[in-house]
This record gives structure tokens, C-alpha cells and sequence, in this order.
């Protein structure tokens, strides 16, 4: 059987994409195969993201906070967001929306299979797996078999712990989130902490690094416990939930298509910012323009605009100072926050900034040193 649309991979990428095709009354009863090993049946992770108005996954936002924190040792900046709200999603919560609403339709079908490779044969797009062969018109692909070659002179990993803890007391203030947290130590590399409460005895605490390589499991661990301790030092807890991810931040070239017909989404689309590794959003802005093109019957391939390449080229300067170990990543976000207004970083920090905002940022940081990671960056 030949299906109108393949999605290889039931993450955030693709079942994003797949909610927005079925939300689309010129597509919703298109033939779709939605293709993953996994059954998408525990809580993974989760994302956080802000935005100004109500979003498409507004009913399944598990808490948000219109107050954040920036934090060193030294000072802490809280500051009140005036038009945007920082939102979290849990993952199990956003793959049981998608995939209970997917089940009203007939015309999708799911495989729990292994995606093993592409092809493109005659204009038709062909995946094959431990189980069979399924072709289509175009398949969406967010596995990571079409990824470039990652290593550690042009790439940096966010990787990341965090435990949803439940303490006996009333710690925890709801309506503050803490958004990067730099007073931990910083011999790995780039390393902070989240802490973002949802009730006055519930909160997750994420450790995050940007580092080259991955820590063994114990170390985030002991850092997470000592983090409570230090910070909340009379509390007696329990941990409720953990997580644990790990995301390319590279210079590498994520390609967009295979052949015109196999259409990397995600961040096997390089949809995940390559400075930062937030993910989200940027998958949200991208499948909606896929389904723009769909509707009216065109070629999925979105091409970047002027705006995206610049941003692009932004991402990667930071990147290039932050590999080549120019300046500490601690130093350029402490300067950022004591000196630039939140919300100003915040839309720069997810592609919504004015040019007037971006020359503000720019010219709060060290020039030489961006200037040299850029024209390097420029010409590669």
C-alpha cells in the first residue's frame, strides 16, 4: 500500500507535524503512516518554551510562570515577563494528546518498527524497516539516520538530568521559575541548573551542561543531590519523575531533504538551535509552514528566509567562541542578563528579535572575540 505521507520517528517532531495535518481540514484524510520503535508510554522529558498568545498544545501546558530568575553566585536577576509566558509541556502528556487524537482517524496507521534506511525510487519515497517496506509521496523523517557526521572539534552536547521532586514542606514558590541557575561549579564546561517549581512541594530540578561528552550517570546524580542541599537545605524529598536527554549543538550541516521527497524534521532538520539546543518552538514554526505548503498542494521544502540564515549564522558564532573555549559560557550569559532587559534576550534567544535588539546584545559582549567566531563562521 502506497501512503500519502510517511512519518519516520513519534517525537516531538513528528507527532507535531502529525497533529497539524490531522487539525487541517484540506489534509486530514490524507493516507498516513506514523512509524517508531517506541511506544511512547512514559515520561521521557520535557519541554519548556515561551511565547506571547495561547499555542496549539495550550491544553496539555502542565504549569507556567510569568517570573523568572537568572543566577550566579554573585547576583541573581528576577524579572516579571510582560509578553511572554515560559510554558512547560511534560512528554508523556503531548505523545497521549496526539496519539488518542490520531486514533478518531482511520486513515492513520501506526507501526511499532525500526526504521533501518530511505530511498527515493521514481519520485516515491521509500523507508525500510526490521519488518517491511513502506513507501509514499513524501516521508518526513526525525530519526537520526540522515544526521551528519557529529565529532567533538565542531559539536557540543546539552546534556541533561532532572528529577520532578516532592518535598514535606512548602519550599517551593510556584510562581517563580528559575531559568538558569550558573553559581554550580563549572569544571565540565558550560553547566547550570533549572529549577522550576509547579506546586508549593513539587518542583523539577534539571542539571544541564554543554560540554563535548556526556558525564557517567552518577555524576548528575551527585550533583543534583548536593544542588538541593545547598539550596534547599531543610528539605526532606522524594523523586517523583526523572529524565534524562542528550542534544547535538553542532556546526555540522543538518540537511533538510533527501531527494526532495524525504523531508528531515526536527532536529534531523537542524530545527534545534544549534546555540542553545531549544527545540520546541522551532519545531512548531516549521511543521506549520510544512502544512502550509501541503494545503495548497506544494512541495513540503520550506526554504529559509533572509531573517533565518542571519539567525543561523548568529547560533553558530556563539557556538564557535563557546568551542573554541574564547569566553566561558557562563561569562557571556551573566553579561547578557546583568546588562541587556530579559525579555530583549529571550527574543533573541528564540529568533524573534528586532535588528535593534540584536545590535543591543552584540555590542554588550566582548566585540574581538565575536567578531573573529564570526567572519570564521562566515565564510566556512
Amino acid at each position: 500500500m502506497k501512503y500519502d505521507y510517511i512519518i519516520a520517528g513519534a517525537g516531538c517532531g513528528g507527532l507535531s507535524l502529525l497533529y497539524r495535518i490531522l487539525k487541517n481540514s484540506t489534509l486530514q484524510e490524507k493516507r498516513i503512516l506514523l512509524i517508531d520503535k517506541e511506544q511512547k508510554t512514559t515520561n521521557d522529558r520535557t519541554w519548556c518554551f515561551w511565547e506571547e498568545a495561547p499555542g496549539l498544545f495550550e491544553s496539555i501546558v502542565h504549569h507556567e510562570w510569568k517570573t523568572l530568575q537568572f543566577k550566579t553566585e554573585n547576583f541573581t536577576n528576577e524579572f516579571t515577563l510582560k509578553d511572554y509566558s515560559y510554558k512547560m509541556i511534560k512528554g508523556l502528556d503531548f505523545y497521549n494528546l496526539v496519539l488518542e487524537y490520531a486514533k478518531d482517524f482511520t486513515n492513520v496507521e501506526v507501526k511499532h518498527e525500526e526504521v533501518l534506511s530511505f530511498d527515493v525510487k521514481d519520485n516515491t519515497a521509500e523507508v525500510i524497516t526490521d519488518k517491511g517496506n513502506y513507501s509514499a509521496e513524501y516521508i518526513f523523517n526525525s530519526t537520526n539516520l540522515l544526521n551528519p557526521s557529529l565529532s567533538k572539534e565542531d559539536t557540543l552536547l546539552q546534556h541533561f538530568m532532572g528529577w520532578e521532586i516532592e518535598t514535606k514542606e512548602p519550599i517551593f514558590n510556584p510562581e517563580v521559575g528559575r531559568l538558569m541557575d550558573f553559581s554550580v561549579g563549572q569544571e565540565n564546561g558550560l553547566t547550570f541548573m533549572y529549577v522550576l517549581p509547579v506546586s508549593k512541594h513539587r518542583a523539577l530540578i534539571e542539571y544541564t551542561l554543554f560540554t563535548p561528552e556526556v558525564l557517567e550517570k552518577r555524576a548528575y546524580k551527585a550533583a543534583i543531590k548536593e544542588y538541593i542541599s545547598n539550596e534547599f537545605t531543610t528539605a526532606s524529598y522524594s523523586i517523583i519523575q526523572d529524565e534524562y536527554g542528550v542534544i547535538p549543538m553542532s556546526l555540522q550541516k543538518f540537511e533538510v531533504h533527501n531527494k526532495n521527497r524525504i523531508i528531515n524534521i526536527g532536529t534531523a532538520g537542524g530545527y534545534t538551535k544549534s546555540s542553545t539546543g531549544y527545540t520546541f518552538q522551532f519545531v512548531q514554526r516549521h511543521t506549520e509552514k510544512i502544512v502550509i505548503q501541503l494545503e495548497k498542494d506544494k512541495s513540503p521544502l520550506v526554504p529559509l528566509t533572509f531573517k533565518e540564515k542571519v539567525f543561523q549564522w548568529y547560533d553558530r558564532t556563539l557556538l564557535e567562541v563557546l568551542l573554541s573555549k574564547k569566553m566561558e559560557g557562563k561569562r557571556i550569559f551573566s553579561i547578557m542578563f546583568r546588562k541587556i532587559a530579559p525579555e530583549r534576550i529571550l527574543r533573541f534567544l528564540g529568533n524573534e528579535s528586532t535588528l535593534l535588539d540584536d545590535v543591543t546584545i552584540m555590542k554588550s559582549l566582548p566585540t574581538g572575540k565575536f567578531l573573529t567566531a564570526g567572519l570564521k563562521q562566515m565564510f566556512k
